[in-house]
């Protein structure tokens, strides 16, 4: 899957000489990496990656995956989360702890979404968002 995002530096002083944009590839490559090399720690299953570069601007990747219980999700979400931590990514936002049907942690560039099996059936995310956008439509 390629990432790919640029930073754009608005305001540089005219001493300053002129910065190009950095691309946020290899930054959401580790980082998506490393929230796979999590949920395979975790054994978390059907572990998806969804590229939603170009489909929206909320994140460069979307991960799916399935825990078998209420409890396996919870410690799957846990153990991303410290993970995150440690790798010392900030302002992780977490939803759906408490009941843990589904859990979505918002990591920034990547959005992870931990769901028991018969919930991620229902919801199928991965076929609204893993379906290439519909080209341009044009009335007849």
């Amino acid at each position: 899957m390629k990432l790919t995002r640029a930073i754009t530096h608005a305001a540089t002083p005219a001493s300053a000489p002129p910065v190009a944009a950095a691309p946020l590839e290899d930054s959401s490559a580790n980082l998506l990496k490393m929230i796979q090399d999590t949920l395979d720690d975790a054994k978390a299953e059907n572990t998806l990656a969804i590229d939603l570069i170009g489909k929206t601007s909320l994140a460069d990747a979307m991960v799916v995956t399935t825990g078998r219980s209420n409890r396996h999700v919870s410690a799957i979400a846990d153990q991303v989360v410290e993970a995150l931590k440690i790798a010392g990514h900030k302002n992780i936002r977490v939803e759906g702890q408490p009941q843990c049907d589904w859990v979505l942690i918002d990591a920034g560039d990547i959005i992870l979404h931990v769901f028991r099996p018969e919930v991620r059936s229902f919801y199928n995310l991965e076929k609204m968002w893993g379906a290439d956008r519909p080209s341009e439509f044009s009335p007849s």
